[in-house]
C-alpha cells in the first residue's frame, strides 16, 4: 500500500510567504491531490471553500501564529511520524484480518485556524477525517496534547477509512445509522488505544465523559436514528450542532465518543477480541453490549 503523505511543510510554507493575492491559488494547487476525497459532494469542489469550512488555517490575518504553528509540527518530526504511524497500523491490520484489501493512501496534514473559537476550544485544536477511503486529513493546532498524540490520530481515522473500503462495511448516507458512527468512534478509539495506549488513543473531546452514565444512556437513546446529517448532534455534541446548523440533543461534546468506547470495549471484552480484529465487525453486533452497560 504506497502511502503518501502530502508535502505540507513545503507547501505551506509557500502559501505563507506568497503575497496575500497568490495565496488562494497556491493553496488550491497544494490541496489538489485531496479532490478525491470530495468524490461524493454534489457538483464542483471548491477545495478552498472545503479547506475553510474544515477549520483549515486563514489566508491572512494570522501569518505569525501559522508560522510558528509550522514550525512546531516541524520540530515534532510530525510528517515523518504520521506515516510511520499509518505504516504500522496497517501492518498491524493486515495482520488481524486475512485477505484485507488496502487501497494507495493519499495524506493531508493542515494547520487549523488559530481565530476560530469552536475549534480552539471545544474542538481542542484538532480534526479529523478519515472518511473517504483512500484518503486521510489532520487538521491540527499545534498543542502538547496534539502533538503528543499524531500517531494515535492518524491510526484513529486509518481505521476508519479501512472499516469502510472495499469488501468492508457499507456505508450509505442516507441510511446510516448514529449507532454505526457511534461504533466506528469507539473501534477507531480503540485501536489507538490497542496501539498507543489510553492516555494518547482516546480522541480527547470524548474523555471527559467515559464514566458519564447519563451521557451513554442519552447517546443510546439516539442509536437508531438514521441519516448522517445527525451525526453531529449525537455524536460531538450540542456546541458542535450549533456550530453546524443542528439540532442539539442535550449532550456535550464527545459524547458519542465516550459511548462509542464504552460499548466497543464492552464488545471485545465479550467477544475476547482486539479492535483490529473487530475492524469489519457489523455495528448492530458491537451495539448489543448497550442493554448490558445500562442495566
Amino acid at each position: 500500500m504506497p502511502t503518501t503523505v502530502l508535502d505540507t511543510d513545503t507547501g505551506l510554507s509557500q502559501v505563507l510567504a506568497a503575497p496575500p493575492r497568490e495565496r488562494e491559488a497556491r493553496l488550491r494547487s497544494l490541496l489538489e491531490p485531496m479532490a478525491g476525497m470530495y468524490r461524493y459532494f454534489p457538483g464542483d469542489v471548491d477545495l478552498v471553500q472545503v479547506h475553510r469550512a474544515g477549520f483549515g488555517f486563514p489566508l491572512t490575518g494570522s501569518d505569525e501564529q501559522c508560522a510558528a504553528a509550522l514550525t512546531a509540527l516541524r520540530d515534532a518530526d510530525a510528517w515523518t511520524r504520521v506515516e510511520d504511524a499509518l505504516a504500522h497500523g496497517v501492518t498491524v491490520l493486515q495482520e488481524a484480518v486475512p485477505g484485507l484489501t488496502v487501497p494507495d493512501l493519499t495524506v493531508l496534514l493542515v494547520l487549523g485556524d488559530p481565530t476560530d473559537a469552536y475549534f480552539t476550544g471545544p474542538a481542542r485544536g484538532f480534526s479529523g477525517n478519515g472518511s473517504a477511503t483512500g484518503f486521510l486529513s489532520l487538521t491540527v493546532w499545534p498543542t502538547q496534547e496534539n502533538l503528543d498524540r499524531l500517531e494515535a490520530a492518524a491510526v484513529h481515522e486509518l481505521h476508519h477509512n479501512l472499516r469502510y473500503a472495499p469488501g468492508g462495511v457499507v456505508w450509505d448516507p442516507a441510511t446510516v445509522t448514529v449507532g454505526e458512527q457511534v461504533v466506528s468512534e469507539g473501534l477507531a478509539d480503540a485501536f489507538a488505544r490497542q496501539l498507543y495506549g489510553d492516555r494518547l488513543g482516546h480522541t480527547p473531546i470524548g474523555r471527559p465523559h467515559l464514566e458519564d452514565d447519563a451521557v451513554l444512556a442519552r447517546v443510546v437513546e439516539g442509536l437508531e436514528v438514521t441519516g448522517m446529517q445527525h451525526f453531529v448532534s449525537w455524536v460531538h455534541g450540542d456546541e458542535a450542532a450549533r456550530r453546524f446548523g443542528a439540532d442539539p440533543v442535550g449532550l456535550p461534546t464527545g459524547a458519542g465518543y465516550a459511548a462509542g468506547n464504552r460499548l466497543v470495549d464492552a464488545h471485545l471484552a465479550a467477544a475476547g477480541t482486539d479492535a483490529a480484529q473487530a475492524l469489519h465487525v457489523p455495528s448492530r453486533v458491537v451495539l448489543g453490549a448497550a442493554s448490558t452497560l445500562l442495566g
